[in-house]
C-alpha cells in the first residue's frame, strides 16, 4: 500500500488500521482482522456492505450521466428518489425533497428554507431557530450553532451566531428532577417558555432529533413529548424541523423516527442511511405549503451546492431505498431491535453500566461511576474511548460519545448496526461489548 504520510487525519495521534474489504456486517483490515460493524460506521450503513444491487445501479448511472449541475438539468434518478421518499413520508403533504451531499448541508438548507419561507410569507421578523442542549445537528458553523454539545462548539463559538437552546428530553438525567412516572413533560413546555422570552414573532422554527444520537446515545423521549412539541409549534406558528439524519430511513424501526409518536413535522432532514454510505447524500423533505409559498413568490430558493441533486448519488439513493423495500428492512430493523434490546439487558448488571435505551437498531449504553447516584466519570478518563478501544481490539466497531450530561461530562457507547444483522451476530456483538466494558471497569 502507498504511504499515508500526506493525509490529514481527524485524530492526528491515532494509528489507523487499513480497511481492505467489507461484506455484510463485517469489515476486514489488511492484517486480516475482522470487525463487526456495530455502529454502521457513524450510524450510516443500513443495508450492509458491498450489496451487488447497489453496484449495478452505480454502473448503470455512470454509463449514462455521472454528473450534471442542478442549475442546468434535472435527471431521472433524482425524480425516482423523490417519488420513493414521498411514498415513505409520514404524511403526503411532505411532497418535495431537496437533495444535497450530507447531513450538515441538509440542516443548513432546512434553516434557510424556513427563513426564506417566512420572508416570502410576509413575516420577515421570524428568523430565530430554537434547538436543544445535548444535541447534534452537524459540523458546519450554522449547524454547529444549533447543536448543543459543548466540546464540539467551544473552539468555534466566536465565529457563529448564538441561537436559543432548551433542555433535552433526557429521562435518565432529567433537568427538572422528575421521573417518567411523575413528570408532566416540563421539557416540552420549556419550548413555549423560550418562545415567549424570545418573542413569538421572532421565532421561525424548532429543530430536534426524534431520538438523540451522537451527543447522548439513543435518548428516547417520554411518550407525549413530541405531541406536545407539535402542539406548541402550531400554537405559535413555528415550523417543526425533524433532524432524522440518524433516526430516519428505518433506523428506529419506522420509516422515520418521529412516526413512532404519530407526529408530522414541517421539514425532515435526512442523510446517512439514505445512501447507506455508498455515496455522500443528504436531503430535506418539506411540506407543499413551504414549496408553494416560494414558488408563487420569488420562484427561486436562494441556495445551492455543486453536488446537489447529483445523478450518481441520487441513483444510488434510489437503489438503496428499493433494496430496503424489497427486503423488508424497516420491519427487520424493528424486529431485530427488539432482540438487540433484550440482549443488551444482560449488561445491566455490569458495574459501570448505568442506562440502556434505544429504539429499533439504535441503542445507547450510558457508563457511570456509580449506579445509585448516577455519578459520571471524570472527563479526562475518556471511559467511552477506553471501552470503544477495547471493543475494537476484540473485533467490534462502536460509536463512543461523551458530554451528554451537561456538554462536558458523561460517557456512552452508541450501537447502530446494519439492518441485515442476524440474531447470532447481535449476540456476538453484545458479548464482545460486555467483555470490553468489564475489562475497562477493572482498571478504573
Amino acid at each position: 500500500m502507498e504511504a499515508c504520510d500526506h493525509v490529514f487525519y481527524r485524530n492526528l495521534r491515532k494509528v489507523y488500521p487499513v480497511a481492505d474489504r467489507a461484506e455484510g456486517v463485517y469489515i476486514w483490515d489488511t492484517e486480516g482482522h475482522r470487525y463487526i460493524d456495530g455502529s454502521g460506521g457513524a450510524c450510516v450503513v443500513s443495508i450492509g456492505h458491498c450489496v451487488p444491487e447497489i453496484l449495478e445501479a452505480m454502473e448503470t448511472q455512470f454509463k449514462r450521466v455521472p454528473f450534471v449541475h442542478s442549475s442546468h438539468f434535472t435527471n431521472p434518478a433524482a425524480c425516482e428518489l423523490g417519488t420513493l421518499l414521498h411514498a415513505m413520508a409520514p404524511d403526503k403533504s411532505l411532497n418535495r425533497t431537496y437533495f444535497l451531499s450530507g447531513g450538515s448541508e441538509a440542516v443548513e438548507s432546512a434553516v434557510k428554507l424556513v427563513r426564506q419561507y417566512w420572508r416570502e410569507a410576509g413575516r420577515p421578523d421570524k428568523y430565530k431557530v430554537i434547538s436543544r442542549w445535548s444535541s447534534f445537528h452537524g459540523n458546519t458553523t450554522g449547524a454547529l450553532a444549533l447543536g448543543g454539545h459543548t466540546a464540539r462548539r467551544s473552539h468555534y463559538l466566536p465565529i457563529f451566531q448564538h441561537t436559543p437552546h432548551i433542555e433535552p428530553a433526557y429521562c435518565y438525567r432529567c433537568g427538572f428532577k422528575e421521573t417518567p412516572d411523575t413528570c408532566d413533560l416540563q421539557c416540552a413546555d420549556e419550548l413555549e417558555r423560550c418562545i415567549k422570552h424570545e418573542d413569538p414573532e421572532s421565532v421561525g422554527a424548532f429543530i430536534a432529533e426524534p431520538v438523540v444520537g451522537a451527543t447522548a446515545g439513543a435518548v428516547v423521549p417520554k411518550d407525549g413529548y413530541w405531541q406536545r412539541i407539535r402542539q406548541i409549534c402550531d400554537e405559535y406558528e413555528i415550523k417543526l424541523i425533524a433532524d432524522e439524519v440518524m433516526t430516519g430511513i428505518g433506523r428506529c424501526g419506522h420509516n422515520f423516527g418521529i412516526e413512532h409518536w404519530g407526529v408530522v413535522p414541517d421539514l425532515i432532514v435526512m442523510a446517512k442511511g439514505l445512501s447507506s454510505g455508498y455515496t455522500p447524500l443528504g436531503a430535506v423533505m418539506v411540506r407543499e405549503e413551504i414549496h408553494a409559498t416560494i414558488k408563487n413568490g420569488s420562484g427561486v430558493f436562494v441556495h445551492g451546492h455543486t453536488y446537489g441533486q447529483n445523478p450518481l448519488s441520487t441513483a444510488i439513493g434510489a437503489a438503496v431505498l428499493r433494496y430496503i423495500q424489497a427486503h423488508g428492512l424497516v420491519e427487520r430493523s424493528h424486529r431485530m431491535g427488539i432482540h438487540l434490546m433484550e440482549k443488551l439487558a444482560t449488561l445491566e448488571t455490569l458495574e459501570i453500566v448505568g442506562d440502556i435505551r434505544g429504539m429499533g437498531l439504535f441503542a445507547g449504553i450510558e457508563l457511570v461511576r456509580d449506579k445509585t447516584s448516577r455519578a459520571w466519570f471524570e472527563r479526562d478518563l475518556k471511559v467511552n474511548m477506553q471501552v470503544a478501544n477495547e471493543a475494537f481490539k476484540r473485533g467490534l466497531i462502536t460509536y463512543p460519545g461523551n458530554g451528554g450530561v451537561d456538554g462536558i461530562h458523561g460517557d456512552h457507547i452508541l450501537l447502530a448496526p446494519p439492518f441485515t444483522i442476524s440474531a447470532e451476530q447481535i449476540d456476538e456483538m453484545v458479548d464482545i461489548l460486555g467483555e470490553a466494558i468489564t475489562a475497562v471497569a477493572r482498571t478504573l
